[in-house]
């Protein structure tokens, strides 16, 4: 991986670099960044710097064969650890090296991935994926042993928010005093969801959300997108260049998550005046509650940013509101006045509750239940 192919964030690539030439490479470092930001790319593209004693500005001046090996992913001193979970082939205490043929796989479609992509791709889509405390004792073994070209030794942990506290516990130690030439990239989409312990013994990088404009040029540069396609794209991911990729190749999602939204405020506002429509609402729980835990908080984050867009028209920004669903017979703008200061705080507390007690293996249909009966109440809120 070339830093030239990576998106934007050029100011992090001046430092990751500089940091090497200047033979400053911290032990563990922590990249923060949203989804499709470049996390991924630019630990993959440091690695390879780092391993093959590059020299220039980009990913070339050292050791061909080494480079090689990194355009493949089959560097033996390049290690990854990711979340997963059980499925028909891994019955029990699944780890990283269970699926790696798959990662590797999975990273050559794109460097850009989100972690419900990964987790379709091993078939647990209904479940929660994490980085356990076994995998944590495979960490231990892997850094235990010298590397295979006497040089230094990367291990980046993807998703590093979904290592339990046994696990984290464990690495504790290694991350504080790692063996000779060890360098661990952790890579997070929510800092607060690492552990301080953890996130005390890292240099935290943080990565923000590509620009219109980087978003644009990669497509045109990196895609052979034209200009007019690109800037469309650009105005609906918010930066995030893992979606920008799925709408320039039409890559769909499974689920109409326009559709659900849509039935779900219909049905709240007939329940207000018909309390009988509450069945409706609770049918709706049901439906939702089987897709499994990832894709009903990517559902609920859905929907907190077409509230968030019918804001923005109900106070008459429509140049900043990218999203239409596409639904029979429904227009934001019709339903732009009944999000309003008075009930959009709530409307948002609301759903970062509902996602917060799914995450912790709520009952969904409870949870979605209840959140549907208070969206009853707040939506009609003047």
């Amino acid at each position: 991986m070339k830093f030239s192919e990576i998106v934007g964030q050029n100011h992090l690539k001046n430092h990751l670099i500089n940091s090497v030439q200047n033979g400053r490479i911290p032990h563990a470092q922590l990249f923060i960044g949203p989804e499709g930001s470049g996390t991924l790319a630019m630990a993959l593209a440091y690695a390879q710097y780092i391993i093959c004693n590059n020299k220039g500005n980009d990913n070339d001046g050292g050791s061909a064969a080494c480079n090689l090996k990194f355009d493949h992913l089959q560097h033996p001193d390049l290690h990854f650890v990711f979340p997963v979970a059980t499925n028909d082939d891994v019955k029990s205490n699944p780890v990283s090296d269970d699926f790696m043929a798959k990662w590797i796989d999975f990273l050559k479609e794109s460097k850009y991935p989100s972690v419900n992509d990964w987790y379709e791709v091993i078939g647990v889509q209904k479940k929660q994926g994490n980085i356990s405390v076994h995998e944590a004792a495979s960490i231990l073994k892997k850094l235990s042993l010298k590397s295979f070209e006497g040089g230094y030794k990367v291990m980046i942990i993807w998703m590093a928010e979904k290592m339990n506290t046994e696990s984290a516990n464990k690495l504790l130690k290694l991350l504080e005093e790692p063996t000779d030439k060890t360098v661990f990239i952790l890579i997070s989409e929510d800092e607060k969801a690492i552990l301080q312990t953890i996130l005390s013994r890292c240099q935290v990088l943080h990565f923000n959300a590509l620009s219109e404009q980087e978003i644009i040029q990669g497509l045109m540069d990196k895609e052979a997108c034209d200009e007019v396609d690109a800037y469309g794209i650009a105005k609906q991911v918010q930066g995030n260049y893992n979606k920008a990729l799925k709408l320039r190749y039409n890559v769909t999602d499974e689920y109409p998550f326009d559709e659900w939204f849509v039935n779900w405020v219909r049905a709240a506002f007939r329940a207000n005046k018909n309390a009988r429509v509450v069945t409706d609402l609770v049918k709706w729980s049901d439906e939702i509650s089987v897709i499994g835990r990832e894709k009903q908080k990517l559902f609920l984050t859905h929907c907190m940013e077409l509230f968030r867009q019918a804001l923005l028209l109900n106070y008459s920004t429509p140049n900043l509101v990218y999203i239409q669903p596409k639904v029979e017979n429904f227009k934001l703008e019709n339903f732009a006045p009944f999000v309003n200061e008075n009930n959009i705080l709530d409307i948002f507390q609301e759903l970062e509750d509902a996602i917060y007690h799914i995450e912790r293996n709520g009952n969904a249909k409870v949870i979605l239940t209840d959140l549907s009966i208070k969206l009853t109440r707040l939506i009609h809120r003047k």
